[in-house]
This record gives structure tokens, C-alpha cells and sequence, in this order.
């Protein structure tokens, strides 16, 4: 199995929607991230049957905690033991869990603890699988084809944001909880096989792993590295600007304007999908484009243009005008993103690449959620449009970090290979 671990993928100047390496990494991913949202629905629906609304909420929150307080420590694994194997051992481990799960409530009705229990330890094993799963697209793919790549696997989130909850809601509907969570599961084992099939890249000479110190003096050396990085640092600390000044005010704040527009339900569906519209044109454009010029000011003018629309979308009266605002703010969020996703990793060390995974991805589910209470708060307060307005505003801080810093500011894509075509 160690051959065919480190085996080369097909050649580097194969394009990345039609390398089967690649392909097989995304539908391996997409097919992970469906049994994500399914697992959702199962565990959401299993603890309103078992408890209150309170008790729902606790139980979905559950799983946060261990994913925040482990995600440094996984992508510590994931450099130093191959983040293909900490891919395949965390899915596996997620695909027996959830089984078991199924198995159980087949049996009898969960109790509340189990249920927390549960989400727990997937939790804990999503922080393995995040930061691993980040990691690999450098290894099976050249440097040229990685805009490209963060472009497909964007749009494969979003896939699974739309196909997940209808798959679960049907499992739900013909067999309750036991069968969600079985199709749960047997999503993951399906992603089994694919991901057996990927071939990743050896370590470049001069990129080998060092001999590896406790987590704690790995983990440490990963945070020098990233600190002392003159892209990788700013870029890190641009996409926190970002979330703080951003996530909250597009998750919470959403909710709270339309309430207070009167839109109604059909309302912010209307605005939350036009967002995710523009945000899957962004992450096509990548897909297709692969590689943008001058990035770095391609960076700042959609961080810009994200921050400024989600400012103005508190500022405009008609329902149709926020929903237009949305897919442009979405669209610009999302080019963002992945430009940013794709300078971190062509930038990084191979050798350190889960390590700066792990903390990319940190930075996205430990410190957005700290915005949201403020967010709510501060809209009870003062109202939307000067929160809106407020968080636009810190968002465009990450604009400043952009232009202030040459490094970012002058940051190029790599260029794809001449002999590769589209």
C-alpha cells in the first residue's frame, strides 16, 4: 500500500476537471460532505424527538467544541503522518460511529446524553478530517491547476449544502432516524473506496517532514512558521478580519433585518439564496478561469466588494434590491475565498500544510461564532443598518492588511503549463 500511496498522480499538465486523480478526491469529498449534512438532519430530528428546543440546540452545538479545541492537534497529524491516511482513518471512524448510532436508535429511543455524546466524538473526529482533507489538494495536483481545484471543491460544498438536507429529509420520511443516520454513514463508507483510488505526490526534495517532536513542539513550529511567513501570516490574519467583520453579520444579521423589513420567510430565502448563487458563480469562475492576474489586488477588490455589500444590504428597502446585492456580495465572498485558499496553500511547505490548514480552519468555525451573540445584541440595540454598516467597515480592515502589505499586494497565481489546455 506505501507504493501506491505515494505514486505519482497523472501527469501535472493533465487539467484538473480532467484528471481522474483529482476527480476522484472531489467526489470522495463531496460524497463525505453529503453524509455531513444528512448526519445533521439525523442528529437535529433525533434530539427534538428526545428533548426541547433548548436541549436541540445543546446537542447541535455539541460538536463545536472538541472540532475548536482539536483542529490545531489535527493538522499536526495530518503533516506528520500523511493527511491521505488521517483522511482515510477519520472517515472510517465516522462511517462506525454514525452505523452504530443507527443501529442503537434502531433498537431504542436515544437519551439526550448519548445524543451529546455523539456529536462529541464526531466532533473531535472532524477536526482530524478537516484540516487532512485541506491538505491534500497540493499533493495530487500541480501548482498551476490549484485555483482551479479550490474553485471545484467550493462548488462540491455547495453541492452538498443543497443535495444533503433533501437526501436526509426523504431517509427521514421512509425508515425516521435510524435510517438517516444510516444513509449518514453509508455515505462516508462510500468515500472509503474513492479515496483509496488517490494517488498523492512524495514530498518535493528540500520539502521532507523533519524528525518529529512532541504535538506540542509540532505544533509550536507550525505557529512560528505561519507567523513568520510574509504571505501566509497576513493572509491568515486577513481571512480572521474577515469572518469577524463578515460571517456574523451574513448568518445573524440576515435573519434579524429580514424580521425587522417584515420580508418574511420567502424573503430570506430569496436573499440566503441568492447569496449562495453568487457565492457557486465565484467559485465557477475559478473553476474555469484557473487562474486569475494580479491576484493580490484581485484579493483586496473582492474582500472590498464583499465588505461594501454586506454594509448596503441594510441600507436598501425593496426585497429584490438586497436579493441583487446579495448574489454580488456572494459572488465576490466567494472569488475571495478561494484566491485566498489558493495563495495559502501554493504558498505553504508541504511539510507544513495541514498545520496551516488547521489554523485557516480555525480562524473559520472558532472565531466567526464568537461575532454572532455581539452581532445579535448589538442589532437589538441600535438596529441593523448601523451594526451592517459597523461590520462592513471592520471587513474592510482586511483590505488595508491587503494593500499594506507587498507581499500580499503583489501575490501571483503560479501559471499553468503551457501544453496544458482547458
Amino acid at each position: 500500500m506505501a507504493a501506491a500511496e505515494t505514486a505519482p498522480p497523472e501527469p501535472a499538465t493533465t487539467p484538473a476537471h480532467r484528471d481522474g486523480n483529482v476527480l476522484r478526491w472531489l467526489a470522495a469529498h463531496t460524497v463525505s460532505l453529503v453524509g455531513d449534512s444528512v448526519y445533521f438532519v439525523a442528529l437535529g430530528w433525533s434530539a427534538q424527538q428526545a428533548a426541547g428546543p433548548a436541549e436541540v440546540g445543546l446537542v447541535m452545538a455539541a460538536g463545536a467544541l472538541p472540532r475548536a479545541l482539536l483542529m490545531l492537534g489535527g493538522g499536526v497529524l495530518a503533516d506528520r503522518f500523511d493527511p491521505r491516511r488521517v483522511v482515510l482513518g477519520s472517515d472510517a471512524l465516522r462511517c462506525l460511529l454514525i452505523l452504530s448510532v443507527a443501529a442503537g436508535i434502531a433498537l431504542t429511543a436515544p437519551a439526550l446524553w448519548i445524543l451529546v455524546a455523539v456529536a462529541l466524538v464526531f466532533g473531535a473526529l472532524d477536526a482530524l478530517f478537516v484540516p487532512a482533507i485541506g491538505a491534500l489538494p497540493p499533493r495530487i495536483t500541480g501548482p498551476g491547476q490549484l485555483a482551479r481545484v479550490t474553485g471545484m471543491r467550493s462548488l462540491s460544498m455547495r453541492l452538498s449544502q443543497i443535495a444533503g438536507p433533501p437526501i436526509g429529509g426523504l431517509a427521514m420520511g421512509f425508515g425516521g432516524t435510524a435510517a438517516t443516520f444510516a444513509v449518514a454513514g453509508l455515505l462516508f463508507a462510500l468515500s472509503l473506496p474513492l479515496l483509496l483510488t488517490v494517488r498523492i505526490r512524495p514530498l518535493a526534495r528540500g520539502h521532507e517532514r523533519p524528525e518529529p517532536g512532541t504535538v506540542g513542539q509540532d505544533l509550536l513550529d507550525g505557529l512560528r512558521y505561519i507567523a513568520r511567513h510574509r504571505l501566509i501570516g497576513p493572509l491568515v490574519a486577513v481571512g480572521a478580519v474577515c469572518e469577524l467583520g463578515l460571517t456574523g453579520t451574513l448568518n445573524v444579521g440576515m435573519v434579524l433585518l429580514n424580521a425587522e423589513r417584515g420580508w418574511g420567510a420567502s424573503g430570506y430565502g430569496w436573499i440566503v439564496g441568492s447569496f449562495g448563487a453568487g457565492a457557486a458563480a465565484g467559485a465557477t469562475l475559478l473553476a474555469v478561469a484557473g487562474r486569475l492576474p494580479r491576484a493580490g489586488l484581485v484579493l483586496a477588490g473582492t474582500l472590498f466588494a464583499a465588505s461594501a455589500g454586506a454594509a448596503t444590504l441594510a441600507l436598501v428597502p425593496a426585497l429584490w434590491t438586497a436579493a441583487a446585492l446579495a448574489v454580488v456580495t456572494g459572488l465576490s465572498a466567494g472569488v475571495f475565498g478561494g484566491l485566498s485558499s489558493t495563495l495559502v496553500q501554493t504558498a505553504a511547505d508541504p511539510a507544513f500544510l495541514g498545520r496551516v490548514t488547521s489554523v485557516v480552519m480555525l480562524t473559520m468555525v472558532g472565531l466567526a461564532p464568537l461575532s454572532y451573540p455581539l452581532v445579535g445584541a448589538a442589532i437589538g440595540a441600535w438596529g441593523a443598518a448601523p451594526v451592517f454598516l459597523g461590520c462592513g467597515a471592520f471587513g474592510c480592515l482586511g483590505v488595508v492588511v491587503v494593500l499594506a502589505c507587498e507581499a500580499v499586494r503583489r501575490a501571483e497565481l503560479p501559471r499553468r503549463d503551457p501544453q496544458v489546455g482547458f
